[in-house]
Order: structure tokens, then C-alpha cells, then sequence
């Protein structure tokens, strides 16, 4: 009996940790922060939006992390042979670095908003008239619902909240010696107190108890005091087993899980101030970290303040100060005045958001909703705006007396309860709403039409890349296909069919469904490509790649001699330009006003090019572990808006940066001009008249070619923008 061949041993030389590859990812967001090219109140929203980044990383990558090391401390990492617990050293290694970055980055902008006259108090000295506001204030709306706490044996240490603010003292008593005091932060309060005779300064609610916490403790004398914030594990797992047999729906569940959240372990203790010696022995004694779990911060612990802020200034401070205002298009293809049913009918349609507004799909949606000849809509629900549109046409529908099927996901990670309230309104409206397939997400992005017409049933899909949201449609690159096509319909119905049995293995003829489609499709495309040897061509648009079977594979193909472009914004796993591995592979990742977030997948030239949009990124969890969906594009100037996309995208030398083989950036540049992709997109697409050309029979008709084409005409000319 023969043995089994021997496992071979797994590559690493041109793989990565996929957690140092976002942290250089959100170093990069930093960066923007940094960029004198960028307006001053930006660059504190970059700041602000930085920390939460690294807050959501602490609370999910790093307690998913906490979490292994004790359930599975020898498992090694399929990208970086390392085990959790290396995982999380090198993790621990490297933020302080970050931090350090961030707080001088930090400290140069508030000086230079201070220069014209935007104050931060707590870091300046306030006027006279301001002491005395700021204390009246204090006493008459912040010290009535203050909570002072001392902590000794007849008090028990509090919960802390997840990402609370807290101000902790150290005390000393007579008779008791020293203990710690602490003080709760009020989520009821301000974030920030604007002076009243002087609008552009204000104060940090945390810094004015801060300043008064001295009296705040009776008797005890506060030897020391800072603020402090914990950061709790956030990785609430979703298995059965969780629950007990009485625990009713799906939703309710939820529910009851999401209060869990708050009570995992702590994995970091953020301090902004001064704490040594016994202060910072009964800090971390209490609140049980460790050294390097410990962070101290000069900037201010909570920066989501920074949009309260700029909303409150005036405008007159605030216009100079921020990107010039973008007002999305309506897509000149697109007739306002006409039927969208109808002109779906005739040609596919393409939304790229935010350039294209978001109107003409929910133009569609409602007009479907109030049509008598639609008979249903069946829509997939990742994550909603709070004040959703779509949802109360949805249910506008539904009232019509529409058949409305709601796939709802509730476990979009921190819009649970959003979902939760939206499935409830949703269901009360006369929706049905379904929760999708145990142990898989539903992130896919499709909206079905159905319509009887002429006794048969006709069809308007749309699939797209992002999330049914009108907010996120403003701030996020997308793209969203509209389409008649028969056999898309089809599929699409099939889809829904699927997700209402739980069917994850279902056939489709055109669309490409994951778990078992779309991680096939692209291994399917790449070998296709590995066939032409030197004439092959990749183009992938994501966010991140972290699954190591495409990977390998896409190492193959450089081998084979393919010439390969990623276009990833987050984090990549595969380290390009390794000799002998991935010597033909190139990694652009921008980072610019808007979040890159579309997914176009490309294999081959001109002619021959396939081109595919999907909601999946290269990452294990979309291509094993969620139902994820990719369709292929095949209206010709649809195909040629793609490839201008990415071609545009592919030249911009201004917010991009080029993977390097050793895992660290470098950002793009050139001498004598300076293209940035964001910038020549709204450039390109402010309002331009149609272009028009004549038909045999001397009428005219809308060219999308044409219009695309003149779109990006100048772009490598006249439209190069200067830094």
C-alpha cells in the first residue's frame, strides 16, 4: 500500500501578517492628515477618522486575536507562520509609533487652527470673560448629574463602558492612605462647550471636569488626575450554542447578544494625561492590563467630537477651511423626465457613486413601488442609512399591495441595532422580512423588479458594490448596474429562491455567487490568463486581499509571465515584486476625500477583456464565509467605463502609493505633472453636455462612449492637476 505524498510546506516569502498590512493601511489615512495640500478641518477629520479605524481594530481584529490565543494558542497563520500571541506582540509593537505619529500630527493642526484663531482651551489659555463662563456653566449643567467614585474595599471597581470617558484620580486620605477615584464622562453632556462671545472657542467636556475634579472628591485630596478610556473586545461570535432553546427569533437574539458586547474582556487602556508610579500600578491593577496594553495619548481620546465641532462653528470659518462642496450629477445618459423602467428596458445603465447621484435608483424604486404592472421586489440589506429612503419606499411598496422581500443581514458589524429597528418598521409595513443562512452573511448587493407585462414576466436588476445607503453613496466609490437582461432576472429570482431555503450551493447561469462561485470564477479567469503567458492581463479593484488560495494563485500567474494590477485600498496579503514569485504583480492603493470601495474585476485586453463588478473582496471571509455576488458586465461602453476607471486610477500619481516587496508604501509622484483619480472624476463629470451623434438615418441618439471618452479626454493633457 503506497503512503500519500508528503504536504508540501507553505510559501511565506511573498505573503504578509494581515493585521501589519492594515495598520499600514490607516498610517496611510494619517498621512492625509498630514498632507499641507489638504484644508485644515479635513485634516482633523482624517485624525479623527484614523482613531476610530484603530478603535474598531482593537475592538475586532484584536479581540478575535485575544480570543484564538486562548481557545487555539499553536494555530499559525496561513500569510505569516506566526501564532496569535506573535500576532499580537508584533501588533503591540507597532502602535505606539502610530500614536506617537498621531499625536504630533495632531498638535499640528490645532496650532495651526489656533493661528487663525479656532482655540481648542484645553490646550490654550482662556480669556477672563471665558474662565467665568466656563464655571458658571460647570456648575449649572455639568456637576448635577456628575457621578464622583471612590474606589476602596466598602466600593467595588465599576464597569468601565467600552470606549467611555473617564476621569481617574488618585487620592489620598488621612486615614485611609491613597485609593482611586473615578469619574463617568456623561454621555448626556456635550462632547464640546463653544464660548459664547467667541465662536470659534470652545472647550472638551472631559477637559472642564478634568479642571474641577479636585473639588469633586469630599474630603480626599487628588494628588493626580487624567483621563482614561478602556477599549473592550468586540468580536461577538454568532453560534447556536450561544443561546438557549427558549430564546425565541433570530432578532431577539441579536439583541440579547449585542448587550453581551459591552461586558467582553479589555484589550487597551488609553490615558491622556500624566499617570507614574503608584497611580499607574492601581490603573492597570484594576483595570487588569498589561504594560503594553497601555497607551498614552496627547491628543484627546474620543475625536468623534471633530463633526459636532465643525457643525457648530460658523460658516464663514468653517467654508475656507473644508474640501469645496461636490454636488453628484445626474448621469447625463439618464433622462429625468422619462421612465426609468423604460430606459433600463432599452440599454443597461451604470451608476458610479459619489459622482452619479444616488436619485436614479430610488427613481426607479419608487417608480416600481406605485406601478401596477410590478408584481414584486426582493432586495438583499447590508447596512442602511439611519433616515433611510429606500427603506420607506420599501415599505411605501409593500403598502401598495407589492410583494416585498427584505433579506436582511443583522450581523453588519456595529449597525445591528440599526438593522434590527429597520426589520422592524419593515415587517410592520407589510415587508417579509427573511434573516439569510446560519453561519453566513448576506453581504451581497442586488435589488430584483419583477413585472408582468403583456402576460409575461419581465425583469430590472440591480447589482452593486456598496451598501443600499444614501449616505455612504455621497462618500464612498461605488458602482451600481441596472439592468433588463432576461437571464440576470432569472438568476436573480433563483437567488432569492436560494436564500429563502438556505441553498448556498445554487446554479446560476450568469451571476457568480459566493461561497462557491466567485472564488472559482476568479482561480477560472487567472488560469485563463496564464494560458496567454506574456499577454495575459489582470486588473482587480477592492478594498483588501487577504485569501491565500487567490493568492497563490495570482503568484502563479505572475510566474507564467502576467502582467498584474491590484487596486487595493486596505489591506494586501501578497507582497508584490519578490523575484522568481511576484516579480510581475503591482499594488496601487489610494487613499483620498472619498473611501475607495468599488470592486471591478478585469482579465484580459481590449476585445478580449471580461469585466465583472461584484460586492466580494479578495478576503477569505467574502469568498468562504459570506453569500457575496459578482456579475459580469457585458454592454460594450459599460465595459469601457469600467477600463477608464481603472486606467484612470491606475495613473494617479497625487493620492496613490505603490506597494513596496517588503510590505511598507511609497507614495506615487512625478516631476512634471500630478494626476489625482478623485479629483479628475469629479472634474470630468460636473454637469457636461451630452454628447451626440447621428444615427444612419441622420436622428441623433446619447453616446456613453462618447461621453466617457470626452469625459477622461483631458485627463492626461490639459486636466493634470498640479499638487
Amino acid at each position: 500500500m503506497s503512503e500519500h505524498p508528503a504536504k508540501q510546506p507553505r510559501d511565506y516569502s511573498y505573503t504578509q501578517n494581515r493585521e501589519l498590512s492594515w495598520l499600514r493601511f490607516n498610517r496611510r489615512v494619517l498621512e492625509e492628515a498630514a498632507d499641507q495640500t489638504v484644508p485644515l478641518l479635513e485634516r482633523l477629520k482624517f485624525i479623527s477618522i484614523f482613531t476610530s479605524n484603530l478603535d474598531e481594530f482593537f475592538m475586532v481584529r484584536v479581540g478575535s486575536l485575544f480570543d484564538l490565543s486562548l481557545i487555539s494558542p499553536d494555530e499559525i497563520d496561513n500569510k505569516c507562520n506566526m501564532t496569535p500571541g506573535q500576532q499580537l506582540e508584533r501588533i503591540y509593537e507597532t502602535i505606539p509609533g502610530l500614536v506617537a505619529l498621531k499625536d504630533q500630527i495632531f498638535h499640528t493642526v490645532t496650532h495651526q487652527l489656533a493661528q487663525i484663531g479656532i482655540l481648542d482651551l484645553g490646550f490654550s489659555e482662556p480669556l477672563p470673560e471665558e474662565k467665568k463662563f466656563i464655571s458658571q456653566y460647570f456648575k449649572a449643567k455639568v456637576l448635577p448629574i456628575l457621578s464622583p467614585q471612590i474606589v476602596d474595599v466598602h466600593h467595588p471597581f465599576p464597569h468601565l463602558v467600552n470606549k467611555g470617558l473617564y476621569i481617574a484620580a488618585l487620592l489620598q486620605d488621612k486615614k485611609e492612605g491613597q485609593s482611586l477615584g473615578l469619574i463617568p464622562v456623561p454621555d448626556a453632556l456635550p462632547q464640546f462647550i463653544i464660548m459664547p462671545d467667541h465662536p470659534n472657542h470652545y472647550v472638551r467636556t472631559e477637559d472642564v471636569i478634568l479642571q474641577w475634579a479636585p473639588t469633586l472628591f469630599g474630603s480626599y485630596k487628588v494628588l493626580n488626575a487624567c483621563v482614561i478610556s478602556v477599549t473592550r473586545n468586540a468580536d461577538i461570535g454568532f453560534d447556536e450554542e450561544k443561546f438557549d432553546d427558549n430564546d425565541g427569533d433570530f432578532r431577539n437574539r441579536m439583541s440579547k447578544l449585542l448587550k453581551k458586547r459591552s461586558h467582553l474582556a479589555i484589550v487597551r487602556l488609553e490615558i491622556n494625561g500624566t499617570a507614574e508610579g503608584d497611580f499607574l500600578k492601581m490603573l492597570k491593577r484594576r483595570i487588569n492590563v498589561h504594560d503594553h496594553q497601555i497607551y498614552f495619548d496627547q491628543a484627546p481620546l474620543n475625536m468623534k467630537y471633530v463633526y459636532g465641532l465643525i457643525k457648530a462653528l460658523p460658516e464663514t470659518t468653517v467654508q475656507p477651511l473644508e474640501f469645496t462642496p461636490y454636488v453628484p450629477r445626474w448621469p447625463e445618459c439618464l433622462d429625468p423626465n422619462r421612465s426609468m423602467i423604460e430606459q433600463i428596458q432599452q440599454r443597461d445603465q451604470m451608476l458610479f457613486f459619489p459622482f452619479d447621484k444616488v436619485d436614479p435608483f430610488l427613481r426607479l424604486l419608487s417608480e416600481a413601488a406605485d406601478r401596477p404592472d410590478v408584481v414584486s421586489i426582493k432586495i438583499t440589506i447590508y447596512r442602511l442609512a439611519s433616515s433611510s429612503k429606500i427603506a420607506h419606499i420599501l415599505c411605501r411598496a409593500a403598502e401598495n399591495g407589492k410583494e416585498v422581500t427584505v433579506l436582511m443581514e443583522l450581523r453588519a458589524r456595529f449597525d445591528e441595532a440599526n438593522n434590527i429597528s429597520w426589520s422592524r418598521l419593515l415587517e410592520d409595513a407589510g415587508c417579509r422580512v427573511i434573516y439569510g443562512v446560519e453561519d453566513f452573511k448576506c453581504h451581497s448587493k442586488i435589488c430584483l423588479i419583477t413585472l408582468r407585462q403583456k402576460d409575461q414576466l419581465r425583469y430590472i436588476t440591480q447589482i452593486g458594490t456598496g451598501n443600499y445607503n444614501e449616505k455612504t453613496n455621497t462618500m464612498y466609490t461605488d458602482l451600481s448596474l441596472m439592468t433588463a437582461s432576461e437571464q440576470i432576472g432569472i438568476d436573480g429570482t433563483v437567488f432569492f429562491q436560494n436564500m429563502l431555503v438556505g441553498n448556498l450551493e445554487g446554479s446560476y447561469n450568469h451571476l457568480l455567487v459566493a461561497p462557491v462561485g466567485i472564488k472559482q470564477l476568479l482561480l477560472t479567469m487567472i488560469d485563463r490568463e496564464i494560458a496567454k503567458g506574456p499577454n495575459g492581463y489582470i486588473c482587480i479593484k477592492a478594498n483588501s486581499m487577504t485569501e491565500r488560495e487567490v493568492m497563490d494563485k495570482l503568484s502563479e500567474a505572475s510566474c507564467a509571465g502576467v502582467n498584474i494590477h491590484l487596486i487595493l485600498r486596505g489591506i494586501c496579503c501578497l507582497r508584490p515584486g519578490i523575484p522568481g514569485k511576484t516579480e510581475h504583480i503591482h499594488v496601487t492603493s489610494i487613499v483620498g476625500r472619498f473611501l475607495e470601495h468599488a470592486r471591478i474585476y478585469c482579465f484580459g485586453r481590449g476585445d478580449d477583456a471580461k469585466y465583472y463588478i461584484a460586492s466580494a473582496d479578495l478576503m477569505t471571509r467574502n469568498l468562504n464565509r459570506r453569500v457575496e455576488i459578482a456579475c459580469p458586465v457585458e454592454d460594450p461602453e459599460l465595459c469601457q467605463m469600467l477600463q477608464e476607471i481603472l486606467t484612470t486610477e491606475l495613473a494617479d500619481n497625487v493620492k496613490a502609493s505603490s506597494l513596496q516587496p517588503d510590505g511598507s508604501y511609497f507614495r506615487k509622484s512625478n516631476a512634471t505633472s500630478h494626476i489625482d483619480s478623485q479629483a479628475s472624476f469629479m472634474e470630468h463629470s460636473l454637469h457636461k453636455p451630452v454628447p451626440v451623434q447621428k444615427k444612419p438615418d441622420g436622428s441623433a441618439k446619447t453616446s456613453r462612449t462618447l461621453l466617457w471618452k470626452n469625459r477622461f479626454l483631458g485627463l492626461f493633457s490639459g486636466a493634470q492637476k498640479k499638487k
